[in-house]
């Protein structure tokens, strides 16, 4: 059953609106997806949408009527809205006019322990771009990571400009948040998984190392790097060389470059 809704005051759309920010993401423990392509990969993922608001517009393409019926397969709410309304909901400078909203995947370190495989974790380590979160979400998960890791301190995984940067790739990747860095620590000595850290003080070129043992590369703040906790617990220390004086690469760009390096010598 589609709901046609023409007041901002529906308490949908007032939900919609409110998970803009952290704290109803946090409580609520939803988030938003907008945009055609990111709404078809949270369809084709097993996360549960609870309910998708679209324009009546948007209903012109074929595509969203496939993720229309989709929906209405899984029983999800369907509401329809008018531009206007959307255009006050919606958290995006050029909407497509169809946003879902999602209850999150939870997930935990433990979670991995059956995967009987040599683990590969990206650890982010207070890495505060949303946008930088989600492209390192994309890459991890193109790269065949086991998880992704993130400290307390990082941007919202669930953030609007995250979920963007991934391009669905966050429903495809396991991602374990809000821990401390004494937690992630303890759990990777205590299962055998080797500690890499990025950092130019005492480090290897990263295509020195060894990448097919069971590890987790961690990745730094944008301004600060890596933290001392884990450099001083790292096994091994890793940089990528630079030329013509460029002092640093983009986190997300590093990440790239060093997650594709263990891909090509576990092949």
């Amino acid at each position: 059953m589609i709901e046609i809704i023409t007041s901002l005051q529906n308490k949908f759309v007032k939900l919609a609106a409110s998970l803009k920010q952290k704290k109803y993401r946090d409580e609520l423990g939803l988030f938003v997806v907008e945009g055609v392509r990111l709404v078809e990969e949270a369809v084709q993922s097993d996360w549960l949408i609870e309910t998708c608001i679209y324009t009546e517009e948007t209903l012109e393409q074929e595509r969203v009527q496939r993720i229309i019926a989709d929906l209405q397969s899984k029983n999800c709410r369907m509401i329809q809205v008018a531009s206007s309304i959307y255009e006050k909901v919606t958290d995006t400078k050029e909407p497509q006019g169809i946003m879902a909203i999602v209850k999150k995947n939870v997930h935990s370190l433990e979670d991995r322990l059956e995967a009987k495989v040599k683990e590969f974790f990206i650890v982010l380590d207070e890495v505060q771009d949303p946008g930088n979160v989600g492209t390192m979400i994309r890459t991890a998960a193109a790269a065949g990571c086991t998880g992704v890791i993130l400290t307390k301190g990082c941007a919202d995984v669930f953030a609007s400009k995250a979920v963007r940067g991934s391009m669905g790739s966050i429903f495809h990747v396991p991602i374990i948040e809000g821990l401390t860095r004494s937690e992630v620590i303890s759990y990777l000595k205590e299962h055998d998984i080797e500690i890499l850290a990025t950092s130019l003080e005492s480090s290897k070129v990263y295509f020195e190392i060894d990448f097919k043992q069971s590890l987790a590369i961690v990745f730094g703040n944008e301004g600060n790097g890596v933290s001392q906790e884990f450099i001083e617990k790292a096994q091994e220390r890793l940089y990528i060389p630079l030329a013509n004086h460029v002092e640093s690469l983009n986190v997300a760009a590093s990440a790239a470059v060093i997650l594709y390096e263990v891909v090509r010598q576990r092949r």
